[in-house]
């Protein structure tokens, strides 16, 4: 798969890469977005909670597209949600 097809499900781009369709990328950006949200609430219930539902879209928009997490495993999660807050804390000081 190309940088085009991780960017476009990242959200870092809103161009559909050649060969694909519109309705199934974003189906797949979707899953990925839903997929991301479920793994780190079953981590973090109490952070998802506490921010309500509009700032935790957010906040999981914001992971998936700018945190380093490459793994291919939703299990690895917890550790690449847990170095995109403190890198994000720091930036915001």
């Amino acid at each position: 798969m190309s940088a085009h097809f991780y960017d476009y499900v990242r959200g870092l781009s809103d161009q559909v890469p050649a060969g694909y369709s519109d309705n199934g990328m974003r189906a797949y950006r979707h899953l990925v977005h839903l997929g991301a949200s479920q793994m780190v609430e079953a981590h973090f219930p109490e952070l998802r909670e506490q921010l309500g539902d509009e700032a935790w879209r957010e906040l999981i928009t914001a992971f998936v597209r700018d945190s380093r997490w490459s793994s291919p495993y939703y299990g690895d999660m917890k550790d690449a949600f847990l170095e995109f807050i403190a890198r994000e804390s720091t930036r915001e000081d």
